[in-house]
């Protein structure tokens, strides 16, 4: 969860978030951030993975290439995940775990590029914990019926406060445990390379592992694995 702030100089070292154009849009002053900027640059190169894979697919003749065998790797792992957690009644969340799980990896992995990670900022974190809470949700009315707001009163009436707000944090949760660990790291790093930056010379690679490869792989399958048990715990037997 760096910032390839290896590549930096030490007074440039920052984790937070800069505005980097002003432009107004309905009477709003609006802002082009940092963050905006790594989104697009992964959500770009997603895209063009996915288009060249595409385009691969129909020249091969029957002969697959080592990117068709990547990507059918990258497919097969992630509908395994999904049918592992899910059974198959999670047969069609596939594509929203697989794109979910994508996205936040190569997020998370972007600080290795010198980009400050999108999963850094909770306003990209909240709204993928919201889009699972509303899936979560969805579920829940569409299996249990009118049994959704009943569960919210049982054991006994009493418990229905604790209940909403046990069904209310989950987009909460989700998302503040993606973004602190992310943001933790990126803190970390910062300081790493700007309180030691005469000796930081090659070393700090080390947590760069930990902090950006280990820890973010980790996040991503937290998240997406939650996001399934919570899914799939609605659906019922």
């Amino acid at each position: 969860m760096g910032n390839g702030y290896g590549i930096l100089a030490a007074s440039d070292v920052d984790f937070m978030i800069h505005g980097l154009l002003k432009f107004r849009l309905f009477g709003q002053e609006l802002w082009l951030t940092t963050t905006h900027v790594s989104v697009l640059i992964v959500m770009t190169g997603l895209l063009i993975f996915a288009i060249v894979v595409r385009c691969k697919l129909k020249d091969t003749e029957g002969r697959p290439g080592a990117l068709q065998n990547i990507a059918e790797l990258i497919v097969e792992s992630l509908d395994n995940m999904v049918a592992g957690s899910m059974g198959t009644k999670g047969k069609k969340y596939r594509n929203y775990i697989g794109v979910l799980f994508l996205f936040i990896l190569f997020s998370n992995l972007s600080g290795l590029l010198g980009l400050r990670p999108p999963t850094a900022d909770f306003g990209v974190t909240f709204p993928l914990g919201l889009i699972t809470f509303g899936i979560i949700q969805y579920n829940n009315v569409k299996w249990n019926k009118f049994g959704a707001v009943k569960s919210l009163f049982e054991p006994i009436p009493l418990f229905f406060p604790i209940n909403l707000i046990g069904e209310l944090a989950v987009p909460f949760s989700l998302s503040l445990r993606l973004f602190g660990n992310i943001m933790s790291g990126t803190v970390m790093m910062a300081l790493i390379y700007g309180l030691l930056s005469k000796i930081a010379i090659g070393w700090p690679g080390f947590l760069h592992i930990y902090f950006d490869i280990f820890s973010g792989c980790i996040q991503t399958y937290v998240f997406c694995m939650l996001t399934m048990v919570f899914t799939v715990d609605k659906m019922g037997d």
